[in-house]
């Protein structure tokens, strides 16, 4: 599957239902997260999937560990493994058990995508950004973090595609 025809239906699931970012650490262990915010795109010459991840999240820390994720695109049937995948942390629950999503090994990474779903990005993060206060103008700032922590800001996860299916 070629990239340019993953990509429109990509920017559809985002906006709505959203979807499936996997991380993984080193050991081995993974968790999966909804995701409305994301670009596809290219950057530096390099197929690019761009990914927001707040620093509260335990996939956060997964991505920090090891470099690479994995978005996954739903097909149909999938809105409330989405919804809930999106509502419950991993630090106390395995989504994965409790939404019946089967993880299949990478071709390219050491992280999982989720066979139930239609489209697959496999990513190896080739830089990230760390959102901070103040970057922002007003609306965004006051909209989308001004009840946030100033440590629960965003990570942008720039994810070189290494493989799209």
């Amino acid at each position: 599957m070629k990239l340019e025809e993953c990509v429109a239906e990509t920017l559809s699931k985002l906006a709505d239902p959203g979807a499936l970012l996997v991380g993984s650490k080193k050991n081995g262990r993974s968790n999966v997260m909804t995701i409305g915010w994301g670009l596809v795109g290219v950057f530096w010459a390099k197929p690019v999937f761009l990914a927001a991840v707040k620093h509260s999240r335990s996939t956060h820390e997964f991505i920090e560990d090891n470099g690479e994720f994995t978005v996954n695109v739903p097909g149909e049937g999938l809105t409330e493994a989405v919804s809930y995948c999106g509502e419950v942390s991993g630090r106390k629950h395995d989504k994965f058990k409790e939404c019946k999503l089967t993880v299949v090994k990478g071709e390219n990474v050491m992280v999982p995508v989720i066979k139930e779903c239609k489209i697959h990005y496999e990513c190896k993060v080739v830089h990230k950004l760390e959102l901070k206060p103040g970057l922002f103008p007003a609306d965004v700032e006051k909209t989308y973090y001004s009840r946030r922590a100033e440590n629960d800001y965003h990570t942008l996860y720039f994810g070189e595609i290494v493989a799209v299916y």
